[in-house]
């Protein structure tokens, strides 16, 4: 009988034996199948970014500028202390910590503002600090120790218009000398169709007169008869047929 005992331990051993590797071998195909799978589920799982638009959302969120029709949205900041106050300017007086003395008044054809506690002043002539100086010394006669600050927030005494074939038509200011060639610059270049040789600048003479002054926009940039790129002037309106 022990030797037939012993033929069936060493069977069940073999058996045993091939139930492990087989096991093993099972375990092994698995987490190597897990491990190539999870290598493709990785690269897989990657995002893909969006190349970014031209037109970006930035750009789609962004709220509009209000419209508006005054000069005052193409006004660059004047020179406080060398700025002359003309007719149709608006200013903002600002008096600290008075708020009801503090207003947003455009300069009448008679070049007059008036002003709470103060009445009418003469603002024509001055700069804002002149300006600044002689509302102070009204209302220290009212008001104790009055800090007054005046800003010129729309120049309108000072612009020219421009109309006809260009990108942005419109009244620009003149704080500084522009020329046609800086004028067209100005409103982004013309549209299409534009007679660029026909270009002209209507002109108010001091007798009430209009004088027209011819502009060939063609010839200028070709360095030809540049006397007709002139300084534009107050009140001027370029025309670009």
């Amino acid at each position: 009988m022990y030797p037939g005992g012993l033929a069936v331990r060493t069977r069940n051993l073999i058996v045993a034996f091939m139930v492990v590797m087989g096991l093993y071998a099972i375990t092994v195909y698995a987490q190597d199948s897990s491990s190539r799978g999870g290598s493709d589920a990785s690269s897989a799982a990657k995002p893909v970014l969006p190349a970014a638009s031209d037109n970006g959302e930035d750009v789609a969120k962004a709220s509009p500028l209000p419209a508006t029709t005054t000069p005052a949205s193409r006004v660059p900041a004047v020179q406080q202390a060398s700025y002359v106050i003309g007719v149709g300017d608006v200013l903002d007086i600002n008096v600290w910590k008075e708020g009801e003395l503090s207003k947003t008044v455009p300069v009448r054809p008679d070049g007059m503002i008036t002003l709470p506690l103060v009445g009418e002043i003469k603002a024509t002539g001055l700069t804002p600090v002149q300006l600044q100086d002689q509302v102070t010394a009204a209302l220290q006669k009212v008001v104790s120790e009055p800090q007054v600050t005046v800003m010129v927030v729309s120049v309108n005494s000072l612009s020219f218009n421009i109309v006809g074939n260009v990108l942005k038509p419109g009244y620009y200011p003149l704080t500084r000398p522009i020329t046609i060639l800086d004028a067209l610059a100005l409103t982004g270049g013309f549209r299409d169709f534009a007679k660029e040789k026909k270009v002209y600048v209507l002109r108010t003479m001091p007798d009430g007169t209009q004088k027209r002054l011819k502009f060939n926009y063609k010839e200028v940039i070709k360095g030809k008869n540049m006397s007709q790129n002139i300084i534009l002037l107050p009140h001027d309106t370029l025309v670009v047929p």
